[in-house]
């Protein structure tokens, strides 16, 4: 490579935190103009590299270099105005802001305190401009950025860290994690057009699929350390997980044999104060029952009137053979778990240990008399943890130090001991590598297979053709039949869900 084909050269690159080591002698390289993929399992150290490289910590060790010049940002605004732009896995916005104030937030133009809406606007313009499709129209300025759907708001984001200065690299943190099919395709189109103006990307994300798609070349991480790096081309998907893994990961969905028994939940024309308009289905023992459908189809807010989080507005709800709805606690009671989509604002308590997050649904096996045994606790969540592999430090650990991957772990441990039989799952494996997913997968099964019945949303149309019994399709509020997974294709049920 010549030094005037390179953006970012990452040498012997080290970070510590007490005694753990998140990085050691990490290397990257990227070229002008490629998106280079950064893969990993969760606790890789990815993150840790990303927040160096936008300027949220500092290495202890090893340099970094620009453009062929030292690179040392001081602070995200430092990183920011030497030309790294940096787009996080969640939509980081002011709600209550208009569109225009959220792209130039760090940037509002103006003299002495005073905006200068003219000129606000035609950058906000310039800037969304850039990462819209050809001649689709620019969104309005003055709506409220929290109005906005999730893929308008994630491009919203990519236009707001493009407009701070002039981008050399820009970092997407599981940019598509929130996104449908649609908002995705049109995501990848803006990360092509953008490469050619020179800009490189560093992409991070699960969905090998769509690294295979999109990425000129890769780099692993695997515990903190540079694994191997490569062009993508000519790299099989097997090869990528091996190295993300340390293993051959053999078989991604396994699927023991299944005996679908009573029936535990049934809806009939259950509609919601919103979302949903109109769904049936009856969830039997020992089954997997999947939900397809877009973004906003009114999948989650079917989840959340079973387990009691919204109102019900009409139809029948019957749980176990008791009839209506009921409160969180109630369904808690009855044997009901649910797996928020949402983990940052429902899923965890990032404050609180990942003992705490683990026992809390569940404190009456940790000790008599209303007490709580220190040591008990922290056995049983020393289990978990070994159990789903969750890269921590120990139970004591605070669950916001987590990445997200593990995080998304530690909410499922929390289900798992809970010991409900009745799991409501929301998008259970969102920002989870595809090691870990197997690993959940496996969990899944063994659940159905001993009995449990499961009702699975996800936006991974694989996913649910690999895990699930059935799959019924949301569109627009109406929840359509089940179909066995045997009658199901990618295709088919991506028809259905749009319509």
């Amino acid at each position: 490579m010549s030094a005037n084909a390179e953006c970012l050269r990452v040498s012997e690159l080290t970070k510590r935190f007490g005694a753990t080591v998140a990085l050691s002698n990490v290397q990257l390289t990227l070229e002008r103009g490629e998106v280079h993929a950064l893969l990993g399992e969760n606790g890789a150290g990815k993150s840790t590299l990303l927040k160096i490289l936008a300027g949220t910590q500092r290495p202890d060790e090893g340099r970094l270099e620009l453009m062929a010049r030292p690179y040392a940002p001081k602070s995200p605004q430092h990183a920011q105005a030497l030309g790294v732009a940096f787009v996080a896995q969640e939509p980081a916005l002011c709600p209550d802001l208009s569109v225009a104030e959220n792209v130039l937030l760090n940037a509002l133009p103006g003299r002495f305190g005073v905006v200068d809406r003219a000129v606000q606007k035609q950058r906000a313009s310039a800037a969304l401009a850039r990462v819209l499709p050809h001649g689709a129209p620019v969104p309005d300025l003055d709506q409220r950025a929290g109005d906005l759907g999730q893929g308008d708001q994630q491009l919203l984001c990519l236009a707001r860290a493009l407009a701070q200065s002039e981008c050399k690299l820009l970092i997407l943190d599981e940019p598509t994690s929130t996104l449908n099919s649609s908002e995705a395709e049109r995501l990848f189109a803006i990360v092509r057009e953008l490469t050619k103006t020179g800009i490189a990307v560093l992409y991070v994300s699960h969905f090998l699929e769509e690294v295979e798609r999109l990425a000129d070349r890769y780099t692993v991480l695997r515990d903190g350390q540079f694994v191997a790096s490569g062009r993508m081309p000519g790299t099989t998907r097997a090869e990528l997980v091996k190295l993300m893994a340390g293993r051959d990961v053999q078989e991604l969905f396994p699927r023991s044999p299944r005996t679908p028994g009573e029936v535990v939940l049934t809806l009939d024309a259950l509609s919601g104060s919103k979302l949903p308009l109109s769904a049936s289905l009856e969830l039997r023992r020992g089954e997997v029952l999947g939900i397809a459908g877009l973004l906003g189809s009114g999948r989650s807010e079917l989840l959340r009137a079973i387990f009691g989080l919204n109102a019900v507005k009409q139809g029948t709800l019957r749980v176990k053979g008791v009839l209506g709805p009921a409160s969180p606690a109630r369904r808690l009671a009855q044997g009901i778990g649910l797996l928020s989509e949402d983990r940052k604002r429902e899923g965890l308590a990032e404050s609180l240990s990942l003992a705490d997050n683990i026992t809390l649904p569940k404190l009456e096996s940790l000790g008599a008399y209303g007490l709580v045994s220190p040591k008990k606790r922290a056995l049983i969540a020393r289990s978990y943890i070994e159990r789903l592999g969750i890269r921590a430090r120990g139970p004591d650990q605070l669950a916001r130090d987590l990445s997200g991957g593990n995080q998304q772990k530690l909410c499922f441990a929390r289900l798992l001991h809970q010991d409900a039989d009745v799991l409501l799952l929301d998008e259970p494996t969102r920002g989870v590598d595809v090691g870990s997913r197997a690993d959940l997968y496996r969990i899944i099964d063994e659940l159905a297979a001993r009995g449990n019945a499961v009702l699975l949303v996800s936006s991974y149309l694989p996913e649910l053709l690999g895990v699930c019994d059935r799959i019924a399709v949301m569109v627009r509020g109406r929840l359509g039949p089940a179909h066995s997974v045997s009658n199901c294709t990618e295709h088919g049920l991506l028809l259905e869900a749009t319509g």
